[in-house]
């Protein structure tokens, strides 16, 4: 592996490099390595070997030549923390609309990560993932991140006339909102991960900077029944997350959010007995996760249940008309 503890920053050689400047990738690879997705050589340099093998169609040892070379040139090897807190500091994040949520979040949003919204029906999560599909869209110093959002719909609940009322308390014209959301409905959990694949293939061409997955888990619970399908489903569904958070590292000022489900533990007596579904594969995948739950009236509660930078702490927001608010 190369030093490059003092080298410069990889992200700002992203865009100097192309696959073809790959030694041994010609026209073939290329468009193998484009069906499957893998665009950038920092995308390569990301891809898993064994899953490089089954996506693109490749023998072992040309995968490990070609995820190799894209490191190097990426320069993914060893770098300081300083330059690490550097890139963190200046790291853009998108507004919730509510300015106490925006605060326990550390300033709303993060992008570089999985941030996953877990909670009972009717806590807002849907409504949040609408009101951040507008918010992405405005200027960087209103709290945006001037792009477009991609919302994977899987329970059927995307509704552009949220969209327009959210787009129109903000005083922005609505049809260029609009314009800016691709939405996606996945019908099973097999067109639900296809559609995360197939969005590499759109995100620089549509400035996509934010990704929806609401939610993740609804199909695999609903096809995957009975505990002899249960490690094949939560195989599959790790590898999902692990292509979600791959996307998050790959492109500049993404942002991914999935919604999720939560159960109810039977044998607890004592505390709450909701829990969020998915088991430990879900929750090692994210990198933020926030709990959900209903308060007064139009009132929700925020918990930030797991991150690596953010304490544990409560935020009380409100669902209205105009979108999420104080």
């Amino acid at each position: 592996m190369p030093d490059n503890t003092d080298s410069s920053d990889s992200d700002s050689k992203k865009n100097e490099f192309q696959l073809e400047d790959i030694s041994g990738v010609g026209e073939a690879t290329r468009k193998k390595l484009r069906d499957a997705g893998i665009l950038t050589v920092r995308s390569l340099a990301l891809y898993p070997i064994a899953k490089l093998m089954d996506d693109a169609g490749l023998g072992e040892k040309t995968s490990i030549k070609l995820v190799k070379a894209a490191q190097d040139l990426e320069k993914m090897g060893f770098k300081s923390a300083e330059r690490i807190w550097e890139k963190r500091r200046d790291l853009k994040r998108i507004t919730t609309g509510s300015n106490n949520l925006d605060e326990l979040l550390g300033g709303g949003i993060e992008t570089g990560s999985v941030t996953e919204l877990f909670g009972e029906y009717r806590t807002g999560k849907t409504q949040l993932a609408h009101q951040l599909c507008v918010n992405a869209q405005l200027p960087y110093e209103e709290g945006g991140v001037n792009g477009g959002a991609l919302y994977i719909d899987a329970e059927g609940t995307f509704r552009p006339e949220r969209v327009i009322n959210m787009a129109e308390a903000l005083d922005l014209d609505y049809n260029e909102v609009l314009k800016k959301i691709v939405v996606g409905r996945a019908y099973n959990s097999d067109h639900q991960i296809l559609l995360a694949k197939e969005s590499s293939k759109i995100i620089t061409e549509k400035n996509i900077k934010l990704i929806i997955v609401d939610s993740i888990i609804s199909h695999f619970r609903s096809e995957y029944i009975g505990r002899g399908t249960l490690a094949t489903r939560q195989q599959i569904l790790n590898t999902h997350i692990h292509d979600l958070l791959r996307l998050s590292e790959t492109y500049d000022e993404l942002a991914v959010l999935f919604t999720n489900q939560v159960s109810s533990k039977p044998d607890v007596f004592y505390g709450n007995p909701t829990t969020h579904t998915g088991g430990n594969i879900v929750a090692h995948g994210s990198t933020i996760r926030i709990y959900l739950r209903k308060g007064k009236g139009e009132q929700r509660v925020a918990k930030v249940v797991d991150a690596p930078h953010l304490p544990e702490a409560d935020a009380v927001f409100s669902i209205t008309d105009d979108g999420i608010r104080d």
